[in-house]
């Protein structure tokens, strides 16, 4: 076999391992192919948080059906959150998968203990590290604990160790991954946090930037409030998903706080943390949900006015207990409007708050050039584009913001 070729939908979860899937690849020779037809060896990475991924999936596997049969010899595989725990079953319903195997799993095909130390081959200079599998929560609509199972957190030495070999390949900012980032560490015999995670990785030279996600509004303590203020290479952007904004369909969720809970929780991060930046995550249309309740959601959001919100229409998930327990009462097209309304509210905030950013400089990591402009994030994560004609690929440009829209903003380089 010498060409492979990955196909991945879904979380930075699913984009992290299917980097180091690659590496394995190269380690082995294998060169990557464009196409899923050019390759020997074709992995899927699936995502089934949402029915539309789940669609996306039975696609594909659709087309390799007739690939396998036009090429008996092509050697495929599958992972992500779409493989359960019966994989024999799955065997036996898709007998031209060669190979199945659960997120974050060690590939059948490998040795373990070289799986544990694999890095992304090429690593740009921004990189995803998880450091927790799975969950424990339950939430009501959620698959993932029934797919990635319970949490299970990296080795405190083992993370750092692999973050400062990214460090010395050229990565200046880890984003650090878990389902619930917040819960690392808790099942580890020293029992070591989020926080003290962060202290060992701000002492590394030459990184210049950590993030982590996806945090739960339960589990955000103090200590870690408290310790993003006082390293100054932890970013001050936290994704801090809500998901409702009523007390009722939060409890129908299994969330685990209200809403007050949460707007205090807000207040104290813009009090700690002057000028932080907060994204969201809101679900409409989740079952029972009332056109109040919904308003409540409306309400909370332009109240505290978010920096970005991403807006998903509630999709029942097989195995869930609200797909066992609650009726899909509210209509696909009720689910769209109300989606559109907070598309719209959010775009008008989002405009805002970067208009107010205009004539002012921020720092930005520059990534990459797309499309004739250089690509980079400030450390409160909005998008900087900006025209120049030196190489700034890697590294750091103070910027001084011209335009702005609600999804980035545009500038000059300081030379």
């Amino acid at each position: 076999m010498s060409n492979y070729h990955i196909w991945t939908i879904g979380c930075q979860m699913n984009k992290a391992e299917s980097e180091r899937l690659e590496s394995l690849f190269a380690q082995k020779g294998m060169q990557e192919a464009a196409r899923p037809e050019e390759a020997d060896f074709v992995v899927i990475n699936t995502c089934v948080v949402r029915k539309h991924a789940e669609d996306r999936v039975t696609n594909k596997l659709h087309t390799l059906k007739a690939l396998k049969k036009a090429n008996p010899a092509l050697t495929l595989a599958v992972t992500g959150c779409w493989v359960d725990s019966d994989i024999d079953q799955m065997k036996r319903d898709y007998p031209f998968i060669d190979y199945f195997f659960r997120a974050g799993e060690c590939p059948p095909w490998q040795e373990d203990e070289e799986w544990r130390g694999i890095l992304p081959a090429s690593p740009d200079v921004t990189a995803y590290v998880p450091i927790i599998q799975g969950c424990n929560n339950f939430c009501a609509y959620c698959i993932v604990p029934y797919r990635r199972g319970r949490e299970k957190s990296r080795p405190l030495a083992e993370v750092v160790c692999e973050v400062r070999e990214m460090v010395k390949r050229g990565v200046r900012e880890v984003t650090l991954l878990g389902q619930n980032v917040d819960s690392y560490g808790h099942d580890l015999p020293e029992k070591p946090d989020l926080a003290d995670l962060l202290v060992e990785l701000n002492s590394i030279e030459g990184l210049w930037r950590i993030r982590f996600l996806t945090n739960h509004p339960k589990d955000m303590s103090r200590k870690l409030i408290e310790t993003i203020v006082r390293l100054e290479k932890v970013c001050h952007a936290i994704n801090l998903p809500v998901q409702a904004g009523s007390n009722e369909i939060l409890s129908k969720m299994r969330r685990g706080y209200t809403v007050e809970e949460y707007r205090s929780l807000i207040a104290r991060l813009r009090e700690k943390i002057p000028g932080i930046a907060l994204s969201n995550d809101v679900i409409v249309g989740f079952p029972g949900e009332t056109e109040a309740q919904f308003q409540e959601t409306v309400d909370l959001l332009s109240g505290l006015r978010f920096d970005v919100v991403h807006i998903a229409a509630y999709s029942p998930r097989p195995g869930t207990i609200a797909a066992r327990e609650m009726k899909d009462d509210v209509p696909q097209a009720e689910k769209k409007r109300r989606l559109q309304i907070i598309e719209k509210v959010q775009e008008c905030i989002a405009g805002e708050i970067n208009k107010a950013l205009v004539g002012t400089e921020v720092e930005v990591l520059v990534e990459r050039k797309e499309k004739g402009n250089w690509y980079g994030r400030t450390s409160t994560d909005k998008i900087v584009f900006f025209n120049s004609h030196d190489e700034w690929s890697g590294k750091r440009a103070i910027v001084k913001i011209e335009r702005a829209s609600p999804w980035s903003l545009k500038g000059m380089a300081r030379q």
